[in-house]
């Protein structure tokens, strides 16, 4: 049951980190630990296992809520990032990548809106039976 609407909001978030992955790669945060490369890798991870997962309705939840979480992670990263970029005349480039994770997070909690519903339905459905 790939066309749910659930299912598609959940793959706009993982759309957003991929482009967070894309637009990030000349970010430098840490000299020594990639973190956002690594958060948009687990944030797909996650993504893609909760559209595959429909049948469970509790895990797609789960696996939304940590995807959330993750991505308001990101974004304290990529706040902090931004408030110690310098924006003079020399490296005028103040980011668009803490919009990604927000519009991630919009999506899932869209998604988790969604997937609430269809198991109210579910069990008004097995309580008629």
């Amino acid at each position: 049951m790939l066309q749910r609407i659930q299912t598609i909001w959940t793959f706009l978030a993982v759309l957003a980190a991929v482009f967070l992955f894309v637009t990030g790669q000349d970010m430098i945060i840490s000299a020594s630990i990639p973190i956002l490369d690594i958060g948009c890798v687990i944030l797909v991870l996650v993504g893609l296992l909760s559209v595959f997962s429909f049948k469970n309705r509790k895990r797609q939840i789960l696996l939304n809520t940590i995807s959330i979480i993750i991505n308001a992670l990101l974004i304290g990263v990529l706040i902090y990032w931004l408030q110690n970029l310098s924006g003079g005349i020399q490296f005028p480039e103040k980011g668009i990548e803490p919009v990604f994770p927000l519009i991630a997070v919009i999506c899932l909690i869209i998604s988790n809106t969604y997937i609430k519903r269809d198991e109210r339905l579910v069990k008004s459905v097995d309580r008629l039976r």
